[in-house]
């Protein structure tokens, strides 16, 4: 590129010699100075240029330093660029003069990164943070009477894994996710000290091959001699990210080992990145390697002839569903939003059961709009998921794991708490012997994934969360969605029917009573006070009532 440049000039300078005028000598000059100008990136004007014409998405995530310019012109993206910080616990732009995250409300020095969600969320780090361990440690110094019996999974070559391209904001999907869970388990007391740890190994070529195609793999290996790739405008990969996902699929696969054979009661994979989306031929949705595929077939290899998977992601696990389609020993279940096929990946549908054999060992849950809260999932768990999983009655099982369905997730949009995702892991925890592996996918705010996953690790030590879900009133949207799961999944399974005519005797009830007061509600938003029959007022109760009309 310097060597074209100086032809570029050279050429330039030859033609100002022949023509002399100051009119062709200027041009040519502005020509050659132009021409300079494009071959160097350094140079000021080519920002100004790119500042200046229609930019395009591609341009603000591919080149964010051509955006930067100290001219007087562009001040005003100084606000935009400059000015404002990305909370460390959502991701979320906020102006610089402000401390407190618009958004989740988390200070802009937390301390969440060193003690997790125990950390004050209003105010800075300060050796007060201290005093929370503690406080939790003497709450839990009683989990876990059998000993180191669950085991956790966590290297932190995961950690390496990142978005190389400098933005404005942080990728969601970052390493901070594991800090902040890993911070929340240490200053709980829990890991390092009541849980076993397993060291990771790199998954084989051979294992991943019963998921992927060679095609899929070397795509994903062949990312670790670039600096930076994407394979979707989402999905970024940097020159460790095919050595971080080979050691996330690894450590799942010797969990379902420890797990199955009794050297573990059950475990804990915090890893990255996740899988669920990753299908036979491609990466995405942040997902290089199906983790929760490869655990099932290694479990299957362990001894497990029927595995049970449960998705409580808020994003339906479209690779996980396409790599079990047609597998029957493999139960997938999936809760997540749907709407439609609007909310990513758009897949998920109920009336999706399998194929080719196949039908009924895919179940999916697709809630049709946000908010979904504890009730919801908890009611849905109680007449959807435990009747099938019983009915199956797996040897193995495992949660697809992601907490982007938690109150305050930038992505989920829904309303589950930490005692919601306890709940449903002692559910689960009571199938096959209580042989279960959580794998952790989605979630991206810090303090919710956190909480979450410290939640959901004491259920696996021993701790029984209370039960304050008892006689739950589900929302009018899950009921109308688990009733279309019921009646399209009690073709395959028998266990359902005796649930689906009581709850439609009982929704029906419900909107039939819902009717009657809505017409109520009209009858007196239309009727007049009944004084306006009568005296100076007769006049608007007639023209209210169109006895006759005003002429205009």
């Amino acid at each position: 590129m310097g060597a074209e440049c100086n032809m570029i000039s050279e050429s330039a300078e030859l033609v100002i010699c022949q023509n002399g005028t100051d009119e062709q000598l200027n041009g040519n000059i502005d020509t050659a100075t132009s021409t300079a100008s494009f071959c160097s990136r350094s140079d000021a004007k080519k920002k100004k240029e790119n500042c200046n014409r229609e930019l395009t998405l591609e341009d603000l995530c591919n080149n964010p330093d051509e955006l930067i310019d100290d001219d007087e012109d562009d001040l005003d993206w100084e606000p935009f660029l400059v000015r404002r910080w990305s909370c460390i616990n959502c991701t979320m732009l906020n102006p610089d003069g402000v401390v407190l995250c618009e958004t989740c409300n988390e200070h802009k020095e937390s301390g969440i990164l060193k003690h997790g969600f125990f950390a004050s969320q209003v105010a800075a780090l300060s050796p007060l943070d201290l005093q929370v361990k503690e406080t939790f440690t003497e709450s839990v110094s009683d989990i876990a009477a059998a000993g180191h019996s669950t085991a956790i999974g966590f290297d932190e070559r995961m950690l390496l894994h990142s978005e190389v391209a400098e933005k404005v904001y942080s990728h969601p999907e970052r390493p901070d996710r594991l800090r902040a869970i890993a911070a929340s388990l240490s200053t709980a007391g829990i890991y390092p000290g009541k849980c076993r740890p397993i060291g990771a190994r790199e998954i084989t070529k051979e294992e991943l091959l019963k998921v992927h195609t060679m095609e899929h793999i070397n795509a994903v290996d062949v990312t670790e001699k670039m600096l930076s790739s994407y394979f979707t405008p989402d999905t970024y990969a940097n020159e460790h990210s095919a050595q971080a996902a080979r050691l996330a699929a690894g450590l799942c696969a010797d969990l379902a080992s420890e797990i199955f054979s009794g050297r573990a009661k059950n475990g804990f994979a915090l890893i990255r990145p996740p899988g669920h989306h990753a299908g036979v031929h491609e990466s995405m949705g942040f997902c290089l390697h199906n983790n929760a595929a490869i655990t099932a077939l290694a479990a299957q290899v362990a001894g497990a002839k029927k595995v049970l998977i449960v998705d409580w992601d808020v994003h339906h696990g479209n690779g996980t569903q396409d790599i079990f389609d047609k597998n029957k020993s493999v139960l997938y279940i999936s809760l997540h939003r749907h709407e439609g096929g609007n909310f990513y990946p758009g897949t998920g549908a109920a009336h999706e059961v399998g194929t080719m054999g196949g039908e009924g060992y895919c179940v999916n849950v697709p809630w049709s709009c946000g908010g979904v809260g504890d009730n919801d999932y908890i009611f849905a768990f109680q007449h959807v998921v435990l009747p099938i999983a019983q009915e199956f009655t797996p040897d193995f099982v495992i949660i697809s794991a992601g907490f982007d369905a938690a109150r305050g997730d930038p992505l989920g949009g829904c309303d589950v708490t930490p005692a919601g995702y306890a709940c449903m892991t002692d559910m689960l925890n009571s199938l096959a012997g209580g042989k279960l592996l959580v794998i952790l996918e989605g979630g991206y705010n810090l303090r919710s994934i956190s909480s979450s996953a410290t939640a959901v690790i004491k259920v696996l030590l021993g701790e029984r969360p209370e039960n304050q879900f008892k006689g739950i009133a589900p929302s009018a949207a899950c009921m109308q969605t688990v009733l279309d799961v019921l009646n399209i999944q009690t073709n395959f399974w028998s266990s359902l029917s005796s649930n689906i005519m009581k709850l439609q005797s009982c929704w029906e009830s419900y909107l039939a009573g819902n009717k009657r007061k809505t017409k109520k509600r009209k009858h007196r938003v239309v009727a007049p006070p009944i004084w306006w029959k009568w005296g100076r007022k007769r006049f608007l109760y007639y023209l209210h009532r169109q006895r006759f009309r005003v002429k205009r």
